[in-house]
């Protein structure tokens, strides 16, 4: 197949890029690279995929002509509603993956108008793209965040999303509702993933595992919200990645969240940890303590997260076997290597 992959120089879009091409399909990569945090992270994931910094710099769109190779990237971003359509016009893809996303559930108290320019008016230019030029199949990501208040656990996608708590939680609802919308209207198949916690090697340094490790080899303190009172369903990334590689190569299976041509699904390890336990993994793993700093709740957090992937497993096979002690273990080789 020939797919899209938006988010490529992002965390879990250069895995999924790396898995589709060691599989054999032809993947274009997109990213506009933005400095939310350190690009040079991001140049370094493309270089692992073959793409070396100053190409990756380069603005051209992309013809039939030049994507011979396994892996072809353009850096573009969502928001750019006249390249946009020529990219997809250029090359007829099979298949869309969306990844690319201004994340954050903090930043997004922070920088708004990022939010809504890349996760709606962007998601709105990837669903016209995908009208306009026949795409079969858009898997997309949504985002754990959109149960907010709910304190039912594990979460089912049959759950209400009534309440979000961040603007970033409320973007990703509205992906939802306008993927639904449009696979109703123009008869495409859309699929959504809501994310629960990604962590592993070449991660995103905003995420909290990330700056604890950092912190802690600095002889620095961490911050702990909710006076550590606080659980998430941590994913290691080659479980996220079996997944959607599954869902990409399998096509869309509706589920009991379908509406026409749209399903919404879990995708997470099915276990919720306690964030303290989760810090005790990676002084373990680092051989030393922490000072931690207890702090009060943070605005657009949630308490806990636990994800039901019954139905994921039942439609696709998806099965997480990676567990925390190992997943934090292979992150920190990673990082102390990459540092």
């Amino acid at each position: 197949m020939k797919i899209l992959i938006t988010g490529a120089a992002g965390f879990i879009g250069f895995f999924v890029s790396k898995s589709l091409i060691e599989k054999g399909h032809e993947v274009v990569g997109l990213d506009n690279i933005n400095d939310y945090y350190d690009v040079n992270l991001k140049y370094a994931r493309l270089q692992e995929l073959g793409i070396q910094r100053n190409d990756a710099e380069q603005f051209n769109i992309l013809s039939e002509s030049t994507t011979k190779s396994t892996f072809s990237f353009i850096r573009l971003a969502l928001e750019d509603r006249e390249n946009l359509p020529k990219l997809f016009k250029a090359q007829n893809f099979d298949v869309v993956c969306n990844l690319a996303a201004q994340a954050g559930v903090r930043y997004s108290l922070e920088n708004p108008e990022a939010y809504v320019d890349s996760n709606l008016v962007g998601f709105l230019n990837i669903l016209e793209c995908c009208r306009n030029y026949k795409i079969k199949h858009l898997v997309y990501a949504s985002s754990s965040s959109v149960y907010g208040l709910n304190d039912k656990v594990p979460f089912k996608t049959t759950d209400p999303v009534d309440h979000p708590v961040s603007l970033y939680a409320a973007t990703k609802k509205s992906n939802e509702l306008m993927a639904h919308t449009y696979s109703h209207l123009y008869k495409f198949q859309c699929t959504g993933l809501r994310f629960f916690t990604v962590y592993g090697p070449w991660g995103r340094p905003d995420m909290a595992y990330f700056s604890f490790t950092k912190n802690i080899l600095a002889n620095k303190p961490i911050n702990v919200y909710n006076n550590g009172e606080l659980a998430r369903d941590f994913t290691y990334i080659d479980d996220i990645v079996d997944g959607i590689t599954l869902i990409l190569e399998k096509g869309f299976i509706a589920n009991s969240n379908s509406k026409s041509n749209a399903a919404i699904y879990n995708i997470g390890r099915g276990k919720s940890v306690k964030l303290m336990d989760f810090i005790k993994t990676i002084e373990t793993n680092l051989k030393k303590d922490a000072e931690l700093i207890m702090m009060p709740m943070q605005a657009g957090d949630v308490f806990k997260t636990w994800a039901d992937t019954i139905e994921l497993k039942e439609n696709y096979g998806y099965s997480p076997i990676i567990d925390l002690e190992i997943g934090v273990k292979n992150f920190i080789t990673w990082y102390q290597s990459y540092k």
